[in-house]
């Protein structure tokens, strides 16, 4: 039986695995070498494990999943990691709004033109809460940290770095460019989620000066998707500016909080440098007047939503670049 996820986790995480085992033999009327697994689900974010393996991510707006997989004759373990940001709280009957994964899970083989259906729904489930890394505090100062070799783009990895905090006392925001989606936390205080990936914060995540040393400062970051946190930086807010960047294929919000975008005083696309306050033009550049565009779009606005797609701002050749993206800088 599969449980719904505000039943089993009871609020204590945002992930919750559902874990069972199926038993092939290789006379099974599904045992195929074109065997997928068919997952529906609620949540934001599936992770797939077939024996141990990542097989697959499914994520933002798919409620189902189709992906092929192979199996062992004999045991085989599939756990599911059901990841939610949060659950709905308004709404008519939304504590009835199920969570999870209400099923059905399946096995679907082929044999000739035909398909076969296990349903694995029904099966004998096992539910943990939370992640191992969460749980024993791998955050923790005492822990083990590979201090050469950064890895990047792995999923499930926790970061460690230390910084010291910017100077003058504007309020301080951290740019989390480049990474997927996590959770992040200074000095042991939670910044909260994080999940660039899908929408970019413009104005960065805030940090309250008040956790902030005078010396050194701790940053912890649990990537779940992958990313390259080297791009990570911390910045000042200067009042009357509005600073934003997506990666080509995402939507970048820009906003001046009530008030209308005055002007733009900067923006590329293709592999602009530097930050929030100090942007400059990179190597490569779309063929489109990036500021004309953004200011036919937003200028006048107190929100503005911009796709960001080579059709809109023109094709950049960019080299030894892995992803486009626009970065801009607005007045308010």
């Amino acid at each position: 039986m599969l449980l719904d996820q505000k039943t089993a986790a009871n609020d204590a995480s945002d992930y919750l695995w559902y874990i069972t085992n199926v038993h092939l033999d290789s006379n099974d009327p599904i045992w195929s070498d074109d065997m997928i697994l068919h997952v529906n689900a609620t949540g934001q974010v599936i992770h797939a494990y077939v024996n141990g393996s990542q097989w697959a991510t499914c994520g933002v707006t798919q409620y189902s999943f189709d992906k092929k997989i192979k199996l062992n004759v004999g045991k085989n373990l599939i756990a599911l990691l059901s990841v939610t940001i949060g659950y709905q709280n308004y709404g008519p009957k939304y504590d009835l709004i199920p969570n999870g994964i209400p099923g059905p899970v399946q096995l679907i083989g082929s044999r000739g033109d035909e398909k076969v259906i296990k349903d694995l729904s029904s099966h004998k489930w096992t539910y943990k809460v939370g992640l191992h890394g969460l749980d024993k505090h791998l955050y923790d100062e005492k822990s083990s940290w590979q201090v050469e070799d950064l890895p990047t783009n792995g999923m499930m990895t926790w970061y460690k770095t230390t910084f010291k905090a910017p100077l003058r006392e504007a309020p301080v925001v951290v740019d989390l460019q480049g990474l997927g989606k996590g959770l992040a936390s200074v000095n042991g205080h939670s910044i909260g989620r994080y999940w660039p990936s899908f929408k970019s914060e413009e104005d960065g995540y805030h940090v309250p000066r008040s956790w902030l040393n005078d010396d050194e400062n701790i940053l912890f970051l649990f990537e779940e998707f992958g990313g390259n946190p080297s791009l990570v930086n911390f910045q000042i807010v200067v009042v009357g500016t509005a600073c934003g960047h997506a990666y080509e294929g995402n939507t970048l919000e820009l906003s001046c909080e009530g008030r209308p975008i005055k002007a733009i005083k900067f923006a590329s696309f293709g592999d602009p440098q530097g930050t929030c306050g100090s942007f400059e033009k990179g190597n490569c550049e779309g063929s489109k007047n990036a500021i004309k565009v953004i200011n036919n779009a937003c200028v006048g606005k107190e929100t503005c939503s911009l796709e960001v797609f080579e059709a809109i701002f023109g094709t950049a050749n960019c080299v030894n670049t892995e992803k486009k993206r626009l970065a801009v800088q607005i007045a308010c």
